[in-house]
């Protein structure tokens, strides 16, 4: 590592630490895909663009890739000379990746400075003579997690070559180690056929090739006598159309193999002679090995893009997820207060016990009379004697509770229903099964909200009689009365009783309201209900506040991770950094 290039590591070392807590956990539409993208970004980092940022003299990798049964194995031993690598009509052939280097060169490979997810194991060239069907180790799919490193003379200085699996092989984990090695390389020598050159595994491949700027030589094996006129002008084309225009293409002609399975030396003479001339030329090695980890910089930018949009959507789930929630718990709190303002909590026990506290046809006769047989009900009560005050505060306390424990579980139900809709949210749902009503806890915390409601009316009533006329009058009545007949006001509008039941709220809310007129004042009756109706809505918000958080709570672990802004930003620093120290280095 270079001071110029310093920067630009700890700037990579930044971006492969988010993209390794991308925070890809929910199930949404694309995850795999994008979580393969965010894996195999890492494994570029690790694989290729570290060790070649910190050192960009370090032997140049070259790999040699191809579809089944394209003959890769066969090419690597002619370009050696010797059977390094089985080649033969099993497949496949390769399935441990093993990587050939000139002696003076092992110890840039002997460490994990490249590939390091794969072990180290060192190996030896067969004898002399030995076969190239029987060469090496027989391909065992248990070692498809090591790298076999073997050196020979012929490999040229600062130059190393893999012979990678195929890239369209039957087995999963043989395509997938493909597919890695040729993106920790810094050239390809791509192997094709003359029957198969047009496929399309192999042209999406040589599409990423030339969307990282790698180089890449093409070797066209296997071609019929006379048949490379025909062939060659359209394997050039396609090459163009792809950005490769600038790919030599080294023919082969089918012709049989000695007998110990190789081709002559003369077979792959030019391609050996390109990758001896790159080898051999410093500072060529150098324009490769920039112009390829440039490309391979530009292109895990594009990969960020997408990986930080898909973080962006698992946080936009989330959202929605919670807005839904809040959604039906705010339809839940309309529905609260529809219940206290249509008459609907003055329905049954609560309108009986009512009636018996209040003779309705005393009041009409005469106020004062009102006020004596209230006070004399007050007196019995304080003395001891069963007043229906206490339970028509009894009452209204369990309405009130019902109504809104009904209302949260409703919310949560619905909530719940949201999050079954959906794969992401079925699996929240299964690790959560307790949002699926309301909290144990909300019955208990819903009683004793009410009665720090009623605390706050009666509180409110204090701080409202100023002058000893008024206290005088609620001290007459007793403080627990005037509460009852103000939570009477708030409750007993008429929307939601029918026959009968209208006649007696709507009369029993008049005395309650013309007591407290009696007592306040119009205007101020009107205002301390106003109040007693937005404290109440108050609290019950905060209640419905804590049985949404239990979802806000399940959800948090979610949005651990990376931001999106922080991906887009590490990654835009990682250019700026590998701009500015190539622009030094010129």
């Amino acid at each position: 590592m270079t001071d110029n290039s310093a920067p630009a590591i700890l700037s990579l070392e930044r971006l492969r630490a988010s993209l390794a807590d991308a925070g890809l956990t929910l199930d949404l539409d694309g995850v795999v895909t994008q979580r393969e993208a965010a894996a195999a970004a890492v494994r570029q980092i690790d694989d290729y663009i570290r060790p070649r940022l910190a050192d960009l003299d370090a032997p140049l990798l070259a790999v040699v890739g191809g579809s089944t049964g394209s003959g890769k194995s066969t090419i690597v031993n002619a370009l050696l000379g010797v059977a390094t690598t089985r080649a033969g009509v099993i497949r496949p052939t390769t399935r441990q990746p093993i990587l050939v280097h000139a002696p003076v060169d092992a110890g840039w490979f002997a460490s994990d400075r490249i590939l390091p997810g794969l072990a180290r194991v060192r190996g030896h060239i067969s004898a002399p003579g030995t076969p190239a069907s029987s060469a090496g180790d027989a391909p065992e799919e248990s070692r498809i997690g090591e790298l076999m490193l073997l050196e020979h003379e012929s490999v040229p200085r600062s130059l190393a070559i893999i012979d990678a699996p195929d890239i369209d092989s039957v087995a999963d984990e043989n395509r997938a180690l493909a597919t890695q090695l040729l993106a920790a390389a810094d050239l390809w020598l791509f192997v094709t056929t003359a029957n198969r050159y047009a496929d399309a595994v192999p042209w999406r491949l040589l599409e990423s090739a030339a969307a990282r700027s790698i180089t890449v030589g093409i070797v066209l094996n296997r071609v019929p006598p006379g048949a490379l006129a025909e062939i060659l002008p359209d394997l050039q084309s396609m090459l163009t159309d792809r950005g490769l225009s600038d790919a030599p293409i080294f023919s082969i002609e089918e012709q049989r193999l000695d007998e110990l399975g190789m081709l002559p030396a003369s077979a792959v003479e030019r391609p050996r002679e390109w990758l001896s001339s790159i080898a051999g030329d410093r500072a060529e090695r150098s324009r490769i090995a920039a112009r390829t980890l440039s490309g391979a910089i530009s292109e895990l930018d594009r990969q960020v893009v997408v990986i930080a949009d898909a973080r962006q959507q698992q946080l936009d789930w989330l959202d929605a997820a919670r807005a839904a929630a809040a959604a039906h718990y705010e339809a839940a709190l309309e529905a609260v207060d529809a219940a206290t303002q249509n008459g609907a909590l003055m329905r049954g026990e609560v309108l009986a016990r009512w009636q018996d506290f209040v003779g309705t046809s005393d009041f009409f006769r005469k106020v004062d009379s009102w006020f004596s047989a209230a006070r004399d009900r007050a007196t019995a009560w304080i003395t001891g004697k069963p007043s229906p005050v206490v339970e028509v505060e009894t009452q209204i306390e369990t309405g009130l509770q019902t109504v809104i424990v009904d209302q949260a579980g409703r919310a949560a139900a619905a909530a719940w229903a949201g999050l079954e809709r959906s794969a992401a949210g079925k699996a929240i749902a299964e690790r959560h099964p307790e949002l699926a009503s309301e909290s144990p806890e909300l019955p208990e915390a819903t009683t004793a909200m009410i009665r720090e409601w009623q605390g706050a009316l009666m509180q409110l009533i204090h701080d409202n009689a100023g002058d000893k006329r008024i206290r005088a009058r609620v001290l007459s009545l007793g403080l627990n009365v005037v509460t009852v007949a103000l939570m009477i006001v708030v409750f007993a509008s008429t929307g939601g009783l029918t026959g009968g039941e209208i006649a007696i709220a709507g009369g029993s809310a008049v005395l309650g309201q013309k007591l407290l007129e009696t007592i306040f004042g119009e205007d101020a009756v009107r205002r301390l209900a106003s109040e007693a109706r937005e404290d109440l809505h108050a609290r019950v918000r905060v209640l419905f506040d804590a049985e949404i958080a239990r979802l806000t709570v399940a959800l948090e672990p979610l949005r651990f991770g990376a931001t999106p802004d922080s991906l887009r930003r590490e990654s835009q620093a990682l250019l700026d950094d590998v701009a500015r120290a190539a622009g030094d280095n010129s």
